[in-house]
């Protein structure tokens, strides 16, 4: 009777800690976006140009190429194609203002329509701007400038590694900037250089880079599962700030910090900016009302190069897939965008078992399955006591309902009647509670896990099961869900109160129904789970009645 409140309780709990994610999504509290100084660090916004907002194109100054290229005079998209991108680069600023990834499609069922995660069309739009700025007017190529190219067409050959695309731009003063976009095979990293000789005279600025981005129009979006769309930022002091879209509108962010890096999110992709390491950085935000446009930016220290000389200015603007393991290589603390929240501490491990098992099967279903196993293995001695306290229960529950019919509406007697019996049957009526309790981290985990994991989006498993981040297709899993949950509470010790009999009968209907529409990769998780529970459960428990 306690262990069928527990799963109540339980349950429960899962659907308000459901409910709790997604209001801390919505309306949890946020960071104040504040100005942030210290004597270490400043990065003086009065020196330098205000970064351009308007969208008039300036054309100051002449362009530097080769002897014997031809220059290209007016404003147009230059193409890049690489194994795993295809780039359009606007000569306006040298922005990038489509990107489309080539292994990534939007939906299963039709893998020649690929994913576009930066587009300048007035659907999603989400462009990567970057640019220089300089106290000199005039004298820094802004993502409003045009730059010159050598060709408009560029593409990653079969055995070449390393793609480049240079841009020029030089100002009547002499000042010659040449950006630099490198791309690489197998990488979702993109290089972005500027080499910026002075002129006459000293120059100094810097650079600064940012994402702008309308609202998410989201085709097919499951109303069960909500993720973080919006911005972030992360440096080794702060470590990771969420700013979303309702910050972004609401209040401008200004925030000095020491190196770091900015980036949009969605469930699976992210576009992110990270500075020059070692610099001091202004993090910046806007929203622009006419456009329902929302900037998320950063702006480094200055820059100072002599008369004649030239230097270097680097960053890299990263516009691809969450994948955890690349994200950490790319750059510290760009793998925390796939967000497990407070359980991360469990869910690393969790994926990294996952990440393995994948390996040896090359199959996510099967990865799962052998996840679940794992897990349950490792839990195993925790659900032994817990089922043996159950099987106790189950075994002594007619003589408790023989003791409702004698005491009648005297509880208080009840009470020592059944107390004393579990003394008299050493009998604990909570030693199922905590195997459990100390099992619920796990489980939420891994069901975050499973919902993160871009490496397992659109992934096929067997038969009907064709993509594990979408429900179910023919309502297979959902219903042996719900078969199973059935069976464990034939093997619970039946309740005594007639209200919680009548719950239970309900629970699982309800859970059916609510899985139906949940990634059949987390209800392929929950059958298998309770498949094991239900083999574990009824052979302790033939043992209990039989002993």
């Amino acid at each position: 009777m306690g262990n069928q409140r527990l799963l109540l309780y339980f349950t429960l709990f899962f659907i308000i800690y459901m409910i709790w994610a997604q209001w801390q999504i919505e309306y949890g509290p946020k960071s104040e976006p504040v100005a942030v100084t210290s004597p270490e660090m400043v990065v003086n916004t009065n020196d330098l140009g205000q970064i351009p907002q308007a969208d008039t194109v300036t054309t100051e100054g002449k362009n530097t190429l080769p002897e014997g290229k031809e220059l290209v005079k007016t404003s147009e998209h230059i193409k890049v194609l690489t194994d795993v991108l295809d780039v359009e680069i606007d000569t306006k600023g040298g922005d990038v203002t489509r990107a489309v990834l080539l292994d990534y499609s939007v939906t299963a069922d039709k893998p020649e329509e690929k994913l576009v995660l930066l587009t300048d069309e007035n659907i999603n739009y989400q462009v990567a701007q970057s640019g220089l700025v300089s106290a000199n007017k005039g004298s820094a190529p802004s993502h409003n400038s045009i730059y010159r190219s050598e060709k408009n067409t560029y593409r990653l050959a079969e055995g070449q590694d390393t793609l480049e695309v240079p841009l020029y731009w030089e100002n009547e003063n002499g000042v010659k900037v040449k950006k630099v976009l490198r791309f690489n095979r197998n990488n979702y990293v993109i290089d972005v250089d500027y080499f910026i000789t002075a002129g006459d005279q000293t120059w100094s600025g810097s650079d600064y880079m940012q994402v702008v981005r309308s609202e998410p129009v989201e085709v097919n979006k499951n109303k069960f599962i909500h993720t973080y769309t919006g911005g972030v930022i992360y440096n080794d002091e702060i470590k990771y700030e969420k700013y979303d879209l309702d910050d972004i509108a609401e209040k401008d962010l200004s925030r000095q910090l020491k190196a770091g890096w900015l980036a949009m999110i969605d469930h699976y992709f992210l576009v992110s900016w990270i500075p020059e390491s070692g610099k001091d950085n202004l993090y910046f935000s806007r929203y622009n009302k006419n456009k329902d446009h929302y900037t998320l930016g950063a702006r480094t220290s200055a820059t100072s190069i002599e008369a004649g000389k030239t230097a270097e200015i680097n960053s890299r603007l990263v516009i691809g897939p969450k994948l955890q393991y690349q994200l950490e290589d790319i750059e510290p603390g760009l793998e925390l965008t796939v967000d497990y929240g407070m359980l991360t501490i469990f869910a690393k491990p969790l994926f990294w078992l996952l990440n393995a098992f994948h390996e040896i099967f090359n199959n996510w279903g099967w990865a799962i399955i052998f996840l679940t196993i794992t897990v349950k293995a490792l839990f195993y001695k925790l659900s032994e006591m817990s089922y043996r306290s159950m099987a106790k229960m189950r075994k002594v529950a007619p003589r408790i309902q023989k003791m409702k019919e004698q005491f009648g509406d005297d509880r208080q007697a009840m009470s020592k009647a059944m107390m004393d019996m579990y003394k008299r049957e050493k009998i604990n009526p909570m030693g199922g509670c905590f195997p459990i309790l100390v099992q619920m981290p796990v489980f939420i985990s891994l069901y975050w896990v499973l919902l993160q994991s871009v490496e397992m989006r659109h992934a096929p498993f067997a038969l009907w099961i064709t993509n594990l981040t979408d429900k179910d297709p023919f309502f297979v899993l959902p219903v042996l869900m719900g078969i199973s949950m059935f069976i464990q509470q034939k093997l619970n010790p039946a309740p005594v109160d007639p209200i919680q009999q009548k719950v239970f009968q309900i629970m699982p209907f309800a859970f059916t129904i609510m899985f139906a529409f949940f990634p059949s990769g987390l209800v392929l998780y929950w059958v298998v789970n309770n498949i094991l529970s239900i083999t574990q459960q009824y052979i302790i428990t033939r043992r209990i009645e039989n002993s």
